[in-house]
């Protein structure tokens, strides 16, 4: 059970990366709370035995606080706004998506197509959908995801059209994998990680996110959570 401690360091790790596109220090959320660093450090093993943030390999820094990524990683998402500067790295193409959605802002995205290599630079918002055509290819089954989340993240991709996705997956692995239109993956990220800044955010039950997956027709053994 999350204490009111290691509350107030999720909560300042998720402020830091939404309004810096970085990840506090350990030394930083310290300061910041007037805790020892080896509390600090407790608490953070401990929100990420929860999955409610992700370390680095050593454990002694955060990696990630879906959607935001505190690495490179092959997306990144800027305002549409030209006078707001900030600038965040996607984990992924879902994560990406779940940026716009939990800032409630307008973005650019930019990645690029694994197939071909061509530049992929679209709009998007929480209102405003990717454009027609584009697909994402997830790797990893759910029950799946948290196994190596940051290879899991690093592996959901966007590719140019269907036909570039699945003819990477035919010459790299063929057989796996799960490909579905960006739109599809856009209307999840919404009541995914729409909430994950709010003050009273709570983390969804295994059953409401199951459900939201349903909803947006990924249904059947690939997509069922552990």
């Amino acid at each position: 059970m999350n204490t009111p401690e290691s509350r107030r360091l999720r909560d300042l790790v998720y402020q830091t990366l939404a309004a810096e596109g970085r990840a506090p220090s350990v030394r930083e959320l310290a300061r910041q709370t007037g805790r020892p660093v080896d509390e600090v450090q407790r608490d953070l093993h401990f929100l990420a035995d929860q999955h409610a943030l992700v370390l680095t390999h050593d454990g002694d820094a955060v990696r990630m606080a879906h959607p935001f990524s505190a690495a490179p990683m092959a997306f990144v998402v800027t305002p549409q706004d030209g006078r707001d500067d900030r600038r965040w790295w996607g984990g992924c193409a879902w994560d990406s998506f779940g940026i716009s959605a939990a800032l409630h802002l307008d973005v650019r995205v930019d990645t690029g197509c694994p197939e071909c290599g061509a530049h992929v630079s679209f709009e998007c918002g929480p209102a405003s959908p990717p454009p027609s055509g584009l697909a994402v290819r997830f790797q990893r089954p759910a029950r799946e995801w948290w196994d190596d989340v940051v290879k899991t993240c690093t592996n959901i991709r966007m590719f140019c059209d269907p036909g570039h996705a699945e003819q990477w997956t035919e010459e790299n692995a063929p057989g796996s994998g799960y490909i579905t239109a960006a739109s599809t993956v856009w209307e999840l990220a919404a009541p995914w990680y729409g909430d994950r800044l709010a003050p009273d955010f709570q983390p969804h039950s295994r059953e409401y996110n199951q459900q939201l997956l349903e909803e947006c027709g990924l249904t059947g053994d690939f997509w069922r959570l552990p």
